[in-house]
């Protein structure tokens, strides 16, 4: 795993934390908020998922289209570990979705690169489904 995806995984991980402690409310000096100066540091060079990657144009290395980073799934464990692409479609309908494991990315030239991956290739890979939100 490289540098920028630990610094999202970290800013995600902090996020759900922040919002875990905020939900299960704090007793006065028995959490630490926030994070250190040299944590913002490393976060500075980071990518921000709501900037520069939901939304993003994937490319494989042969500068073609392949499909656009529709969410990023954070695991139980509060790990980043997967991208969902969507491919095909017009204006969202008929998009084919599929999970991408984090690793299998990288960054060339600004754009977010998957090498190997062609449209055909993601089509022919199962469907991501979301699973079914459990009532309470």
């Amino acid at each position: 795993m490289n540098r920028k995806q630990r610094l999202v995984m970290l800013v995600l991980a902090s996020v759900l934390a922040l919002a875990a402690g905020l939900a299960l409310g704090q007793q006065a000096g028995s959490t630490t908020l926030g994070i250190t100066q040299t944590e913002v540091k490393e976060l500075i060079n980071g990518w921000s998922a709501k900037r520069q990657i939901l939304g993003a144009t994937v490319w494989n290395e042969n500068r073609e289209k392949v499909g656009s980073v529709d969410d990023i799934i954070v695991a139980p464990d509060r790990s980043v570990s997967y991208a969902i692409v969507g491919s095909g479609g017009f204006v969202g309908l008929g998009k084919h979705q599929v999970a991408i494991p984090v690793q299998q990315f990288t960054q060339r030239e600004g754009r977010l690169l998957l090498p190997g991956a062609t449209r055909d290739a993601i089509k022919a890979l199962p469907e991501f489904e979301y699973a079914e939100p459990a009532r309470r």
